[in-house]
């Protein structure tokens, strides 16, 4: 069977990418100065620029500068400067790869140590156990917030466009406040947005509608969308199913299946489970069953390290194969297909009994191998989990201070700043 890895992907707004291999958001946490893309960032996307894939997506952008996921995030709204995310464009897009960019806001899931605003559809707070105190108590979100935030999601759109990136993908998955919306266990409105599945799904399709009225029609618009959030009574596939048909009328280019949340962090893996299939494509039976009726192509993410496991998401009928901890570990991975080679390293799952501190723990080691790519070194896979997340933690603690003494300025420079940009329609 001749393989379509590399075969081209045309998209419905024009695009083509030129190999069926993306490399997946992961949360940088690499902000420079003021929240934006700085050095590390650009050496980073430039290593994987050349690596082959054919799409690269960055890790989360936020749209609002007081709902960060971590201290060093990076912030695109309206005051934002542009040049340094032009130069991030312009590095991820140096080997040919088309570039996007995520966008998410995190709604309840904010530490409780990060300024701000913590908010959700619902005053329901992350449930993790004795780790929970870890984040905020969000409050429920007004009409009038919600609306804002719609907003702000179509600006960056816009502005990620100005800035030379090829397409924007927006998060609704892994327990972020569009997820939030959607799961029926987070999201307890009796108003517009709550009840029924239309209704949970109505600020992100109204997110979706903003954007394509904020860009080019040949700019790429995605959605990351859970398959299922893996909780009893929450978002599952059938869900999942209903939301692609709503969103396919809407000017979509692709839906990338993934998930899980905080909660329940099956998009960390699931080791436990004894079934190769499940361990290196986790989401993959539940994706060939959305394929069946997906009006849209799907990209899938989770668990992908393998050639032979990305040529067999793509015979079930995926369009995309998207890998994370796999370009972390090795950045020319798709490089190494196309010359018959596989990865030297693979790291270990990590299998502490504490679920919600092992999904922690699994994160911080893929973001110390990005640090260390972002350097130029070398990856480390073998690095052992707990120190990962020893050393993460006093980096955010640093990150921290830089990013509560820029907010506090930034919030000084909104108060006496003239009336907000609007998006204008196309």
């Amino acid at each position: 069977m001749t393989s379509e890895l590399f075969a081209p992907l045309p998209l419905r707004s024009g695009a083509v990418l030129g190999n069926r291999i993306a490399k997946a958001a992961m949360e940088e946490n690499l902000a420079g100065d003021g929240q934006l893309p700085g050095r590390r960032l650009l050496s980073l996307y430039r290593r994987w620029a050349t690596g082959g894939a054919g799409l690269l997506i960055t890790g989360n952008v936020m749209v609002h500068a007081e709902a960060l996921t971590g201290p060093a995030g990076v912030v695109l709204d309206d005051a934002a400067p542009l040049g340094p995310f032009a130069e991030w464009a312009e590095a991820g897009k140096a080997g040919g790869a088309a570039m996007w960019m995520q966008l998410n806001h995190p709604g309840r899931q904010v530490q409780a140590d990060l300024p701000g605003v913590v908010w959700g559809p619902s005053a329901v707070g992350v449930d993790l156990g004795r780790h929970s105190g870890r984040f905020g108590r969000p409050t429920a979100m007004t009409p009038e917030q919600i609306e804002a935030t719609v907003t702000r999601f179509a600006v960056t759109a816009a502005r990620a466009e100005q800035a030379g990136f090829d397409g924007v993908e927006v998060h609704a998955a892994h327990g972020y406040l569009l997820s939030q919306f959607l799961s029926p266990l987070v999201n307890r409105r009796t108003d517009a947005w709550g009840g029924s599945l239309p209704n949970r799904a109505r600020m992100l399709l109204d997110v979706v509608r903003a954007i394509r009225a904020a860009v080019s029609p040949s700019f790429a618009v995605a959605v990351k969308l859970n398959s299922a959030d893996f909780q009893r009574g929450g978002f599952d596939a059938d869900d999942a199913r209903q939301v692609i048909a709503m969103l396919a009328p809407l000017g979509v280019d692709l839906v990338e299946l993934s998930g899980g949340s905080y909660e329940s962090p099956a998009m960390s893996g699931r080791p436990a489970d004894a079934r190769t299939r499940a361990r290196e494509a986790y989401f993959l039976d539940l994706a060939e069953d959305l394929v069946k009726t997906s009006p849209l192509p799907l990209m899938l993410t989770g668990g992908i390290t393998r050639r032979d496991t990305a040529e067999k998401v793509l015979a079930g009928g995926v369009a995309l194969v998207g890998m994370g901890t796999a370009l972390a570990v090795t950045p020319d991975l798709p490089e190494r297909w196309r010359d018959g080679r596989e990865a030297d390293r693979e790291p270990r799952p990590v299998t502490w009994p504490d679920k919600a501190l092992a999904s922690a723990a699994s994160m911080a080691r893929v973001r110390y191998q990005l640090r260390r790519l972002a350097r130029g070194r070398r990856p480390a896979p073998g690095v052992h989990p707990a120190w990962a997340l020893l050393a993460e933690r006093r980096l955010q603690r640093r990150a921290l201070r830089r990013y509560r003494a820029w907010l506090a300025t930034a919030r000084s420079a909104v108060a006496t700043r003239p009336a907000p940009v609007r998006v204008a329609e196309r």
